[in-house]
């Protein structure tokens, strides 16, 4: 018996006692734990105190409460996929993303008319209301049941002079590059990458644990001009995907002297 004295409310110290248990490896990743009452005798106190700590030990990601079952520590282990984020030209033209085959549809892509958020405005460089074509897809890595979920939005200027992004916005990126590219553009792109926690239909589609945020990756295709042409953004559970980069040495400008 491991009775409770320590300042604080009840509840936290109980949670912060089996917090410890589990970090120190009492407890191990994936193992269940005590039931209600064997905490109960444990740690003197009462099943509504139990209750709130295995709430709040729930609220910071540490146990998954799995109904009928009982409470289970959170596995620590790694993420289940690698994304690479790193696009290939192939010598005849071909655009390559590495995960672009790893991924099936889990169902028919939904294409769309939009307009530009604050948020999509500042990356497209777009000012409020401007004209978009969409296309939402959700994708499942079939190796490792991944989820995520991946934004296409097309500018109505993009499209223009381009007819297959108009009649077609579903078209991949991967094509939507080739299509650039033979519209005389020379592409480069940016892409940014933040945390934060799931809107209620995010952690449903993605089928996220409880405390779990989400990584929303977006990546702007910029032309010749440095113009914004696409924006594409990625959003999977942060517990199930790791990033990988390339990182290259850009070159050092060359010094203008004065003759």
């Amino acid at each position: 018996m491991s009775e409770i004295q320590r300042p604080g409310a009840l509840y936290q110290q109980v949670a912060a006692a089996i917090r410890e248990a589990i970090l120190s490896g009492e407890f191990e990743p994936d193992a269940l734990l005590p039931s209600e009452a064997q905490l109960m005798a444990r740690y003197g106190v009462s099943r509504p105190t139990v209750r709130n700590a295995i709430a709040a030990l729930r609220a910071e990601g540490l146990i998954d409460v799995r109904h009928g079952k009982g409470s289970y520590v959170r596995t620590s282990q790694q993420p289940a996929l690698t994304l690479e984020r790193r696009i290939t030209c192939t010598t005849d033209g071909t655009f390559v993303m590495p995960n672009g085959d790893a991924w099936d549809e889990a169902e028919q892509p939904s294409t769309y008319r939009t307009r530009t958020t604050t948020g999509t405005g500042r990356l497209l460089q777009l000012g409020a209301e401007e004209a978009l074509f969409g296309c939402d897809r959700l994708l499942i890595d079939p190796s490792s049941g991944t989820r995520a979920m991946h934004r296409t939005l097309i500018p109505f200027t993009t499209a223009e002079g381009i007819p297959l992004l108009t009649e077609e916005p579903s078209t991949r990126p991967a094509e939507i590059y080739g299509l650039l590219t033979q519209d005389g553009q020379k592409l480069t792109w940016s892409e940014t990458v933040r945390a934060r926690m799931p809107l209620p239909d995010e952690r449903t589609t993605l089928r996220l644990p409880d405390a779990t945020p989400v990584l929303h990756l977006a990546r702007v295709t910029h032309g010749t001009d440095g113009r914004s042409l696409i924006l594409e953004e990625l959003r999977t559970g942060a517990d199930r995907a790791e990033l990988a980069y390339r990182i290259t040495a850009d070159k050092q400008p060359t010094r203008r002297t004065r003759a």
